[in-house]
C-alpha cells in the first residue's frame, strides 16, 4: 500500500469523526443557550421527559444528515459523474441507454443506504413529536395516537411523506442502472427534502407564502451543496474527481446564492425587525449561520482558484463548518422566534390566507402591496435572466435572434409575475372572479407568449457542452426530453386537448378547488398546472420549438375549435349554476365589500366565456393563416414538380424525333 492510499484511508474516518463532534457540540450548546432546551420542568405543567427533550432534536439531526447525504449522493451520481455506454454504440450520446459508470454505480448504492436510514429516522420523529405536543412521555403513547398524528396533523403528514419518498429512493437506488433512472431517483430525493418546509416556524408565519417557499429553497439548496461536497470526498479516483469537481463548482455557486437569498427572506419573516438580529437569542444564532455561510463561501472561492490537488484538504475544512451549521439549523428550529409562530391576535381569515384580508379592490391595489411568493419570484427572475443570457450569448457569437421572440417571452414572464406576485394575487384568494381572471391569463395568455419565445430553440443554440463527453450536460438532457416517448405522447393534439379540458372541468365541477386553496403547496401546484397545461396545448398548436410531432394543419384547427367549444361551455355552465363552487373556502374568506358569492361567481363565469375566447380567436386566425400558407407552399411545390415533369416529357419527345431523323 502506498503512502497516499494510507493517508486517504486514515483521513476519511478522521473527517467523519470530526464532523460528528462539531455537529453535536454545536447542537447541544445552541439548544441550551437559545432556549430550545431549558433542562428544567415546570411544576404543574406536563413534561414529555428527557427522552423526548433530547431525542427529538437528535432524531431531527439524523433526518437532516440522511437528507443531505441522500440528495448529494444521488445528484452527484446522476449528473456529475461520467457514465458508460449501453450496447455496442451506446445508443448515442443523448440516448436513454447510458449506463452509470463504476463510481456512479457505487455512489447510488451508498445513497440507498442513506435513504433507508433517512426513512427510519423520519418515522421515529412521529412518536417523539406527539410526545412533545402532548407533553407526555413516549411510554404513555398509543399506536392509534401516533397513527392519527401521521394522518391528520401537518407535522405528522410531513414526516410520513418524507419517510415514504425516502423509502422509494432506498429501493430505487438498488435497482436502477442507467443515468436516466438515476436522475429520476435524484429528483424524488430532492422532493423528499421539501415537506419539512411546510411545517414548523415558516408554516406558522404571517407572510406564509414567502416563508414557506424561501425555507423550501433554503433546505434544498443546502442539501445539494453540502451533500454534493460530501459525495465528492468519497471518490477514490482523481480523474473521476476532477471531472465531477467542474460541475460541482457551478452547482455550489448557485446553491450559495440560493441559500443566502432564501435565508435572508426567511429571516426577515422570522425576526420582524432588524434590531432583533442582535437583541434576541434567535437572531444571534442566525448571525452564527451567516458567519458560517461567509466562511464556506470563502472556502469555495479559494477552491475555484487553487490547484486540483488541494481540493480534498479544503473540502474537509468546509465540511467541518457545514457540520456545525447543521447543528445550528436544528437548534434554530427549536428556538423561540421574535415573531410568534402562533399569534393569539390573528383572525380566522388571516390564518387561512397567510396574510391580512385585502381592502376593497382598486386600480392601485392590484399592483401594491404585492404578495411575495418566493416560488414565483424565483421562477420569474430565473426565466427572464436565463433567456436574456441566452440571447446575449447568441448575439456575441454573431448570430441573429428575432427581437419579437424576446419581447414575447419577456411579456409572458411579466404577466406571470404580475398575476402570481402582484397585488392582484391577493384578490385571487378571496374572489372567485379574480381567481378566474388569474386562471385565464395563466392558462391562455401567458403560455401563448412563452411559446412565442421559442425557449427550447434558444437553449439548444446557446447551452455549452460539458468538458467531458461522458458527462451528460444540460443540452443533452434537453435533447433527451425533446426526443422522449413521453413528450411524443403528450404532444399528440388529442392528448394535449384532453389534459387541458379535463383539468379545467375537474377543478370547477368537483371539490378540488376548495381543497387546493387551503394548502399553499396545493395552490402552487394549481397555478403551475395552469401554465404547464396551457403551454403544452399551445406549443402543440403553434410552437416552433423541436420535439412536436408533425400534425396536419386541419387537425390542429379542429383541436383548437374543440378547445374553444369546451371553454365556452364551461363559462355558460358556470353562469347558469346556482351552486357556489368551493363554498367552504369562499364562505370563510369572501370579503363583505364584494357582494354575494353567486354574483361574484357569475362575474367569473362571464370572464371565462367572453375574455377567454379573445386569445383563442387570435390563435384560430393564426392557425388558418398557417394552413393557407401550407397549402400555397404545397401548390407551388406541385406546380414546380409538374413543370419539371412537362419539361422532361418534351425533352424525351425531342430526343425521340432526333433519333428518328438520324435513322
Amino acid at each position: 500500500m502506498t503512502y497516499i492510499d494510507l493517508t486517504r484511508k486514515v483521513r476519511k474516518p478522521l473527517i467523519l469523526a470530526s464532523s460528528v463532534i462539531a455537529l453535536l457540540a454545536t447542537l447541544v450548546v445552541a439548544l441550551r443557550w437559545g432556549g430550545g432546551i431549558t433542562g428544567r420542568s415546570i411544576a404543574g405543567l406536563p413534561d414529555a421527559g428527557a427522552l423526548t427533550t433530547w431525542g427529538l432534536p437528535l432524531i431531527r439531526t439524523a433526518v437532516d444528515i440522511g437528507c443531505v447525504a441522500t440528495v448529494g449522493w444521488c445528484v452527484t451520481a446522476a449528473f456529475l459523474l461520467p457514465s458508460l455506454k449501453a450496447g455496442p454504440d451506446g445508443g448515442g450520446r443523448h440516448g436513454a441507454g447510458q449506463l452509470l459508470g463504476p463510481a456512479g454505480y457505487r455512489m447510488l448504492r451508498r445513497a440507498s443506504w442513506w435513504a433507508a436510514g433517512w426513512a427510519v429516522a423520519a418515522l421515529l420523529t412521529l412518536p417523539l413529536t406527539l410526545s412533545d405536543l402532548l407533553g407526555r412521555p413516549v411510554s404513555d403513547l398509543t399506536f392509534d395516537g401516533v397513527r392519527s398524528l401521521a394522518w391528520s396533523v401537518n407535522l405528522g403528514q410531513s414526516a410520513l411523506t418524507q419517510a415514504v419518498l425516502a423509502a422509494i429512493v432506498a429501493v430505487g437506488g438498488r435497482l436502477v442502472l442507467t443515468r436516466t433512472g438515476a436522475a429520476v431517483i435524484a429528483i424524488i430525493a430532492c422532493a423528499a427534502a421539501v415537506p419539512p418546509a411546510l411545517t414548523g416556524h415558516s408554516a406558522g408565519a404571517g407572510d406564509h407564502q414567502l416563508a414557506v417557499t424561501s425555507l423550501a429553497v433554503h433546505m434544498l439548496a443546502a442539501a445539494l451543496w453540502v451533500g454534493g461536497l460530501g459525495a465528492l470526498l468519497t471518490l477514490r479516483s482523481d480523474p473521476v474527481l476532477s471531472i465531477a469537481v467542474r460541475g460541482y463548482s457551478r452547482l455550489a455557486l448557485g446553491c450559495w446564492i440560493a441559500v443566502a437569498v432564501s435565508g435572508l427572506a426567511n429571516a426577515a419573516v422570522r425576526l420582524g425587525a432588524l434590531d432583533e438580529l442582535w437583541r434576541s437569542r434567535y437572531g444571534l444564532l442566525l448571525l452564527g449561520k451567516v458567519a458560517a455561510l461567509l466562511v464556506v463561501g470563502v472556502f469555495g472561492a479559494v477552491q475555484r482558484r487553487r490547484a486540483f490537488f488541494s481540493f480534498r484538504r479544503l473540502a474537509a475544512g468546509e465540511l467541518l463548518v457545514f457540520a456545525a451549521t447543521v447543528g445550528l439549523a436544528v437548534a434554530l428550529s427549536r428556538t423561540p422566534t421574535p415573531v410568534p409562530t402562533d399569534p393569539v391576535d390573528t383572525d380566522a381569515v388571516t390564518d387561512l390566507l397567510g396574510f391580512t384580508a385585502p381592502a376593497p379592490i382598486s386600480a392601485a391595489r392590484v399592483f401594491w402591496p404585492p404578495l411575495l411568493d418566493g416560488f414565483f419570484i424565483a421562477v420569474s427572475v430565473l426565466a427572464a435572466a436565463g433567456y436574456l443570457v441566452g440571447v446575449w450569448r447568441l448575439r456575441r457569437a454573431g448570430h441573429h435572434w428575432p427581437v419579437s421572440r424576446t419581447v414575447s417571452w419577456l411579456g409572458g414572464v411579466v404577466l406571470l409575475a404580475f398575476f402570481t406576485v402582484g397585488g392582484f394575487a391577493r384578490y385571487a384568494y378571496v374572489l372567485f372572479s379574480a381567481h378566474m381572471a388569474q386562471h385565464l391569463v395563466l392558462a391562455m395568455v401567458v403560455p401563448i407568449l412563452l411559446v412565442g419565445g421559442a425557449p427550447a430553440t434558444l437553449a439548444l443554440r446557446t447551452l455549452r457542452p460539458p468538458a467531458d463527453p461522458a458527462v451528460r450536460g444540460a443540452r443533452d438532457w434537453l435533447l433527451l426530453a425533446l426526443h422522449s416517448r413521453i413528450l411524443r405522447l403528450l404532444s399528440h393534439p388529442v392528448v394535449a386537448l384532453a389534459l387541458y379540458v379535463v383539468s379545467l372541468y375537474g377543478l370547477y365541477f368537483s371539490d378540488l378547488l376548495g381543497v387546493v386553496m387551503r394548502y399553499h403547496l396545493g395552490h402552487l401546484a394549481m397555478l403551475t398546472h395552469f401554465v404547464l397545461t396551457g403551454y403544452l396545448f399551445f406549443w402543440v398548436l403553434i410552437g416552433v420549438d423541436p420535439g412536436r410531432r408533425p400534425v396536419p394543419p386541419p387537425v390542429l384547427v379542429l383541436a383548437h375549435l374543440a378547445g374553444m367549444a369546451f371553454h365556452a361551455f364551461l363559462g355558460v355552465a358556470l353562469m347558469q349554476s346556482r351552486t357556489v363552487i368551493a363554498a367552504d373556502w369562499y364562505t370563510a374568506v369572501h370579503p363583505a365589500w364584494a357582494g354575494g358569492l353567486l354574483a361574484d361567481q357569475r362575474v367569473g363565469a362571464g370572464l371565462a366565456w367572453a375574455f377567454g375566447e379573445i386569445p383563442a380567436v387570435a390563435i384560430l386566425i393564426l392557425l388558418v393563416v398557417r394552413w393557407i400558407r401550407a397549402d400555397e407552399r404545397e401548390q407551388r411545390r406541385a406546380d414546380r414538380n409538374g413543370d419539371e415533369e412537362h419539361a422532361r416529357y418534351n425533352d424525351f419527345l425531342r430526343r425521340a424525333a432526333e433519333a428518328a431523323e438520324q435513322r
